[in-house]
């Protein structure tokens, strides 16, 4: 049951996502990359557990740079009609449903847990690089909420990557503090990772576009 528990709550965040991943002190993991990228420019990842603002709740920050200027990062984080998250090891599929203005409708399957689609509402504000979003059918994944942001903060050639999340379900307490693989910590780790990767692999696509030739 212990494992089952495990499989289920570590589908919860996002990319995204989450977006998906203790103590209120600072952990740095170099994590685990995917397979054949090179990461020798990817600094330290910073996981932190965060109060949470509903009583019996969950909460974490996840900080991370990478190696994109802002610009062209934030193409890449609302490029939501993509194809490449289905290559992060955790999600099944992924389906863009709409985008209104600044509001983006997507759905993501998870390899583990339930197979339904966790639909996400995310809100753009681009003025400030941040993002929004809320999970809008919880009670159809077996939580009670699952709500938070992103806030994209300028380093010169890198952008710093701040997450926030809170969440409550049967289990989130014990994934929150679980310290081995397939706890929070190890899963937002390759979130962060995967995501750094990517966004270099990309990162070209997005500079043409932003760069039209002559």
């Amino acid at each position: 049951m212990k494992y089952r528990t495990g499989q289920i709550v570590v589908t919860i965040t996002t990319l995204i996502a989450a977006l998906s991943l203790t103590c209120h002190a600072s952990i740095s993991s170099p994590g685990s990359p995917p397979p054949g990228d090179d990461l020798s420019q990817i600094d330290q990842v910073a996981i932190k557990r965060i109060a949470p603002e509903r009583a019996g709740g969950q909460g974490y920050q996840l900080v991370y740079r990478v190696k994109l200027p802002i610009a062209l990062y934030w193409e890449f984080k609302t490029d939501f009609d993509n194809s490449f998250l289905i290559e992060n090891k955790f999600i099944r599929a992924h389906r863009f449903i709409s985008q209104a203005g600044n509001v983006a409708i997507t759905e993501n399957k998870y390899k583990h847990g339930p197979d339904v689609f966790f639909r996400w509402r995310t809100t753009l504000s681009p003025e400030t690089f941040r993002l929004d979003f809320i999970l809008l059918n919880p009670g159809q994944c077996h939580q009670k909420y699952h709500y938070g942001y992103i806030q994209l903060k300028s380093e010169g050639e890198y952008t710093r990557v701040i997450q926030v999340a809170y969440f409550d379900f049967w289990g989130a307490s014990f994934w929150a503090h679980y310290p081995w693989q397939g706890g929070m910590k190890d899963f937002l780790t390759y979130t962060a990772r995967w995501e750094q990767a990517t966004a270099l692999r990309f990162g070209n696509r997005y500079r043409d576009a932003n760069d039209p030739k002559e």
